[in-house]
């Protein structure tokens, strides 16, 4: 199915990266309170926060982020980053998988005719060799209010086989349980064994009458979670009790924290990339300012709520990898499908923004301490250096080890380029 047509990089940053972790703040965070503050413009647009400075001078982050602004020295901050889409559903679609979407509406379906996303690509095209989980995404699919799944999440027209691993859990909970990834209480691995034989010969008996490939991909699902629950690294890196208290107090002890910690036992563990979705909040599918989207009262929200969460976590998870001597080959990507409007509401929020707003990379040997393009005086539009989502793609693909212009067959057997024309950021790969 799949096929290479070009050459192999000779570059030092081809392939630095072993692992990747992407941080995806679903609702879109505001650049101005986190990673992009405008300290000199009005009040209704520089909001109530100051702003601070970094561990490299003349950075400087919204307060919010005291402990991630310490660790500048091994970021680099895309302030330039644009969609051109203000619409959750299809910009998250563009920037999750590169590909621009054929619509600009709100709350568009997935399709069977969805490009695959950069989990599912890396997934299939960089599978991992030492953990059956080579991509997967936790905690929870990202939608809509309305429970409306946003497209550009799975293999789209690659089908079943390419679709990332979406283990649907709550990490914070006493002891984490996973459906379908666990042996049920009274199942010993001597029955799961002879249950599985069972399976496959009445799947052999099935398949001579009926020819399908649909069954195909069913049985590459089951395949698949058959593999995990014999392997013993895997479901060892998914039982995060096992982790030491006060490594999970140093994360953050809600269910993004203790996501982002699973994300780093999984990487550990052999799995190539783990995409962490924001978690929602109980009831918040009827709220007017779910995750990040804080239509209103966005300063209170993204002081006492969401701010807090990511700061904790995200400064403890590049801590932890550096510790641990993986940062220099684990890729951590923080982005969201958009940002937020410059001028704050009068609801005190700040509406969706696509034109620009702020992504972070850190790790698989990236130069930190930089900032890579600009946003004008409002953070309303890019003023210098404006990256797009087929970039951003080329780049994760690059320091993962595939071409950005890898080409691959789809079903049809035609060949499909892996980003639509992205080029890898100079600065962060160094070509």
């Amino acid at each position: 199915m799949l096929q290479a047509r070009a050459p192999r990089s000779r570059d030092g940053s081809f392939g630095r990266a072993k692992s990747c972790i992407i941080l995806f703040l679903s609702g879109g965070p505001p650049q101005h309170e986190t990673f992009d503050p405008k300290p000199d413009a009005p009040l209704e647009i520089r909001g109530d926060f100051k702003s601070i400075p970094t561990s490299v001078p003349g950075i400087h982050f919204s307060e919010t982020l005291p402990r991630t602004a310490k660790l500048m020295q091994h970021l680099a901050v895309i302030r330039s980053m644009t969609t051109g889409i203000n619409a959750h559903s299809t910009s998250g679609c563009f920037m999750l998988t590169g590909y621009a979407p054929a619509s600009k509406a709100e709350s568009v379906p997935p399709s069977h005719n969805d490009w695959p996303s950069i989990a599912a690509t890396v997934g299939a095209l960089k599978p991992s060799q030492r953990s059956p989980l080579s991509s997967v995404v936790l905690p929870e699919r990202l939608e809509n209010n309305g429970n409306v799944v946003w497209p550009g999440q799975n293999g789209g027209f690659m089908g079943a086989p390419w679709h990332p691993q979406l283990i649907q859990c709550d990490p914070s909970a006493e002891r984490l349980r996973i459906e379908g990834m666990s042996l049920v209480d009274g199942i010993t691995d001597l029955r799961f064994h002879e249950r599985a034989g069972l399976l496959r010969q009445l799947d052999a008996s099935f398949r001579l009458s009926l020819a399908n490939p649909l069954i195909e991909e069913a049985d590459a699902m089951h395949q698949r979670a058959f593999e995990l629950i014999h392997s013993e690294s895997s479901r060892s890196a998914l039982e995060i009790e096992r982790e030491p208290a006060a490594m999970r107090d140093h994360y953050g002890r809600g269910r993004f924290g203790q996501s982002v910690l699973l994300a780093r036992r999984l990487v550990e563990a052999g799995t190539r990339l783990v995409q962490v979705n924001w978690p929602r909040e109980p009831g918040d599918f009827n709220e007017g300012s779910p995750l990040w989207d804080t239509h209103q009262r966005n300063g209170p929200r993204v002081r006492d709520v969401l701010a807090p969460q990511f700061d904790v976590a995200y400064a403890a998870l590049i801590q932890d990898l550096h510790a641990r001597g993986l940062l220099d080959e684990t890729l951590v990507v923080v982005m969201g499908e958009f940002g937020r409007s410059p001028i704050i509401n009068k609801s005190g929020g700040r509406d969706h923004w696509g034109n620009v707003f702020s992504v972070v990379m850190a790790g698989a040997g990236i130069e930190g301490g930089q900032i890579i393009g600009s946003s004008d005086k409002i953070g309303g539009f890019p003023e210098d250096r404006p990256v797009y989502p087929p970039d951003l793609a080329a780049t994760i693909f690059h320091l993962l080890g595939i071409q950005p212009n890898h080409e691959f067959m789809d079903a049809l057997q035609r060949p499909r380029a892996v980003t639509d024309g992205g080029v890898p950021l100079r600065e962060l790969v160094g070509i």
